[in-house]
This record gives structure tokens, C-alpha cells and sequence, in this order.
């Protein structure tokens, strides 16, 4: 039996959550997808996520959500991280940081969905530890009835990223890559059966520069003025991958690219 798992990337600001709860259900619905994993570490106003947002995301049809350097931005969060098991730390934090380092989801036919985050060290300014020991350890730990394995790799340099996917090929189903909010065009299968693709992109406002109003950042760049970065709202997008998977094997046997246009007034 195979099983699709839709895996979306940063979903920024107020136009990202209507995005993905405009896409998401069309999308299930078209392609029959049994696991939605989503990376909404800035969905509050452009940095981190609260409670509220938190249920909005779990109602428009988000199983499990993955996080990223801003995890801790909204401190209301934390009492969520540390109850709810549809949402994840980067698992290479420091173990006294809030969160969990994994989580299964069971989907509706009863296959078991394990969703890890990870973050990256070159050029990110975190305290977080070696995330290949830490994938090794969180591999560890899932229990072995749980085929199905994802992790995002939430890092700034593309070559972590791509150290990561060949590190776990083979262990896990599905690698992905966000922080940078840009989509890469190298969806793959890697050689031991993981679907991999460096980087999802951006679920928000394509209007913009990764998400901020372009004006306030031309403005910086091009006169050295500190500008604050308003969140910007134009074409919408949805932007991941949709992955079938062998629930027998763990293995990857299709990967493909998606991004949706979704209405301004959604």
C-alpha cells in the first residue's frame, strides 16, 4: 500500500495561514493526501505562531506543524509545545527547551506518520546541537512499527541541507528543506528510496521579498536605514511537495513539486 504525504513550506503572516486553509483541503481532496505537514514558524505577523493561529491551522487541515528559529518568539506558545503532539521543536535544541523532539500522527487508515525537525548551524545565529547526532538519536527513538518518517531540515546554507538528505537516505522517507523561502527545483528520490528537495519555499505573499513589503526593503538595502520589515499580502501562494510513500518499506516511490495561486480576498 502507498500512502501521499503533502509537505508545505513557511507559511508567513496572516496571507500564508488563509493560504494554506484555502489549498490545503483542494489538494487533499485532488490528490488523496493522508498527512499535511507544514512549517509555520512565521505565521504570527512574520515571526514565530500563538495559540490562536494554532488551532486555525489544525481546523484548515494541518496535521502536524514543524518549527523553526523563531519557535519561542510568542512565549503564549510554549504551554502548547508542551502539551500538543501536532507540533515539534527542532529536536537538536537543548533538552530543557520546550517541545517535542518528535511526533507520530496516525492517519485515517491507521499508518503511523513520524515528523522530525532539525535545525541547521552554518549561519544561523541558534544554540542549537550537531543535527546529524541529534537525527541519529531521534532515529533512535521512534518506534520501530513507525515506517514512515519525515524530517525538516530548517537551515540557511543549501550544502547543510544537502549533507542532511544524503545523511539520511535510506533512514528516512522524506527530507525537506525551509527557512530560506525560496523553492529549489531538485525534488528527487536519493539512491536508498528518500524523497528529498532542498528547499519547499515560501507559503505567503510572492509580492514581496520573502515575505516583507518589497518598498521597506529596497528602501533599507538601498539606503542603509534600518526599515522595519512590514509583513507583505500579495499573491498568495501555497508552495511544497506532495510525496508517495511505501507504507511497507518506508521508501519514497514519488516526489513532485506543487505551488498554488491562491485568491488575495481568501
Amino acid at each position: 500500500m502507498r500512502l501521499k504525504v503533502l509537505c508545505t513550506g513557511d507559511a508567513v503572516g496572516s496571507s500564508g495561514r488563509r493560504a494554506l486553509a484555502t489549498a490545503i483541503p483542494a489538494l487533499v481532496e485532488e490528490h488523496d493526501i493522508a498527512c499535511t505537514v507544514a512549517n509555520c514558524e512565521n505565521v504570527a505577523s512574520g515571526s514565530g505562531i500563538t495559540p490562536a493561529l494554532y488551532a486555525k491551522l489544525i481546523k484548515s487541515g494541518v496535521d502536524v506543524i514543524t518549527l523553526g528559529d523563531h519557535i519561542y518568539r510568542r512565549r503564549e506558545f510554549i504551554p502548547i509545545l508542551e502539551t500538543s503532539d501536532r507540533v515539534v521543536k527542532p529536536a537538536n535544541l537543548p533538552s530543557a527547551a520546550p517541545g517535542r523532539e518528535f511526533t507520530v500522527f496516525e492517519t485515517a487508515s491507521g499508518h503511523k506518520v513520524a515528523v522530525v525537525c532539525l535545525l541547521g548551524r552554518l549561519y544561523m545565529k541558534t544554540m542549537a546541537d550537531c543535527p546529524f547526532k541529534a537525527a541519529e538519536r531521534i532515529l533512535a527513538k521512534i518506534p520501530g512499527d513507525v515506517k514512515i518518517k519525515i524530517f525538516d531540515i530548517h537551515a540557511e546554507a543549501t550544502s547543510e541541507k544537502v549533507a542532511l538528505g544524503w545523511f539520511l537516505d535510506g533512514k528516512a522517507s522524506v527530507v525537506f528543506g525551509t527557512h530560506t523561502h525560496v523553492p529549489t527545483a531538485d525534488a528527487r528520490i536519493l539512491n536508498g528510496g528518500t524523497g528529498y528537495i532542498t528547499d519547499l519555499g515560501m507559503s505567503g505573499p510572492y509580492d514581496s521579498v520573502l515575505g516583507r513589503n518589497k518598498e521597506n526593503v529596497l528602501q533599507a538595502m538601498t539606503t542603509s536605514i534600518p526599515t522595519r520589515f512590514e509583513v507583505a499580502t500579495g499573491d498568495p501562494r501555497v508552495s511544497g511537495i506532495i510525496a508517495e510513500i511505501n507504507c511497507e518499506s518506508g521508501r519514497c516511490v514519488a516526489i513532485e513539486s506543487v505551488q498554488v495561486k491562491t485568491p488575495e480576498e481568501c
